[in-house]
């Protein structure tokens, strides 16, 4: 679930209305910078490329939210959220060897930006923590839900942060915790295929022919559902690289399924070989309507699946190639 958490966060908050109707301007100097272009965006509605100088320095002026609203900054992957209105003038540093640790905001609008970064390192430990809590009984997973929203609403209460920020806050605390709870209650559902037969599949195979999960049966399968649209599933790639390297030759099989749709087709072919994808890589028939999609409930992705050499279902709702989670696991399984 890796970042899920937080893209939800921004994403709750960036569906509030934004009137361009005045200035803000920013300082920003950026140490070890990734790229020679930070982008500035916020939602679909606005976005700007600034260039930046050999010393990692830029400045900018544009017009901003009437009553403030949230924007992101970008260099390359990695990114902030900020909180920008009418009249803010911000000093910003920051070093990508840590991003998100070394940002320092000075100037109007610090208060309310530095809680924003300091909250995004926050919902990243919480983040990692999930992998756990999701193994948790409901009463544990809840009482941990309930402290988060109730320290995230102690850290805006009475602060005197600017009470635009602080109505779209709010309510994100609420929905936050209705959005893990959901998610919770998906993992519970997933459990209850553990320890049966796998429903199986016949899937078209990148390399030719098709593919049924009959045809790996004696290994161990770690599938991984995804599309060539979906950004999370993209960001696993690298890590899923890397655990397939270090258990090359070991008794398990690697199979990516992507629910694209027909129209996508070609674009999953030439995605295959562009980004040199590893594994068993298929593609599933009726993308999400698949039969083996629908059984174990798939409705949102990455989703990662293991199967044990008989064919019983391991964990329907497995760890991601980007959680030690995953190694621990697999290093007590294969051989």
């Amino acid at each position: 679930m890796k970042k899920a958490f937080i893209l939800f966060f921004a994403a709750i908050l960036s569906g509030f209305a934004q009137n361009t109707t005045n200035t803000v301007s920013l300082n920003v100097k950026i140490a070890n910078r990734f790229s020679d272009t930070i982008t500035i965006s916020s939602g679909r509605t606005f976005k700007q490329k600034v260039g930046i100088n050999k010393k990692g320095e830029f400045q900018t002026t544009f017009e901003a939210s009437k009553d403030g609203g949230l924007y992101r900054l970008n260099d390359g992957n990695e990114g902030t959220t900020m909180f920008l209105k009418n009249g803010y003038d911000l000093k910003l540093t920051l070093d990508t060897k840590d991003f998100d640790e070394t940002i320092v905001y000075k100037g109007n609008g610090s208060n309310e930006n530095n809680y924003l970064a300091k909250k995004a390192l926050s919902d990243e430990k919480f983040e990692m923590e999930l992998e756990a809590l999701f193994d948790a009984d409901e009463a544990t997973f809840k009482d941990a839900l309930a402290k988060k929203k109730a320290n995230d609403i102690s850290l805006i209460d009475g602060k005197g942060f600017d009470e635009t920020l602080v109505k779209m806050l709010r309510p994100s605390f609420d929905q936050e915790e209705k959005f893990l709870l959901d998610y919770y209650n998906q993992k519970l559902a997933a459990k209850k295929m553990e320890g049966i037969v796998s429903p199986s599949f016949d899937y078209e195979n990148h390399k030719g022919g098709k593919t049924k999960l009959e045809d790996l049966r004696g290994k161990y399968v770690y599938i991984d559902v995804w599309a060539t649209w979906c950004g999370p599933c993209l960001a696993e790639i690298p890590h899923l690289k890397k655990v397939e390297a270090k258990y090359h030759g070991k008794n398990i099989e690697f199979v990516s399924i992507s629910v694209d749709t027909e129209k996508d087709y070609e674009k999953w072919k030439k995605m295959v070989v562009s980004k040199e994808l590893g594994g068993i890589q298929l593609f599933a028939d009726k993308n999400w309507t698949s039969d083996f999609i629908k059984a174990f409930g798939i409705n949102s992705i990455p989703r990662f699946i293991l199967i044990g050499p008989d064919g019983k279902v391991i964990k329907a709702d497995a760890a991601r190639p980007s959680s030690a989670l995953l190694t621990e696991l697999l290093d007590g399984l294969v051989k």
